[in-house]
């Protein structure tokens, strides 16, 4: 299952992970962000021993979103050492998010 990261726990989970972080931004009207939504719990179970999986509901964290200019959701980005490194906007299939992860790994 993927972490639920929100304003109170961003900095700590994603921007000081040692770990690379991806992050799905979505929301509970999102068509498309409940066709990634299972992807992502997927990958959160496969990759919890290398990588951060969570998800930021941009209704709820608004700065979050605004901070990484989120226009289109669903977004996934990934972060390596607290920056961002990759993106992907839309829904697409499993194997373009663990293509962008296994990269910087």
């Amino acid at each position: 299952m993927a972490l639920a990261i929100n304003d109170s726990n961003f900095e700590e989970v994603v921007l000081k992970s040692d770990k690379p972080v991806v992050l799905d931004f979505w929301a509970e009207w999102c068509g498309p962000c409940r066709m990634v939504a299972p992807i992502i719990d997927q990958m959160a179970d496969e990759y919890k021993d290398k990588a951060v999986i969570g998800k930021v509901d941009v209704d709820s964290n608004p700065s979050i979103s605004a901070r990484f200019g989120i226009r289109n959701i669903p977004t996934v980005l990934f972060f390596k050492n607290g920056e961002v490194v990759d993106k992907q906007v839309g829904a697409v299939p499993k194997s373009n998010f663990v293509a962008k992860l296994e990269a910087i790994l």
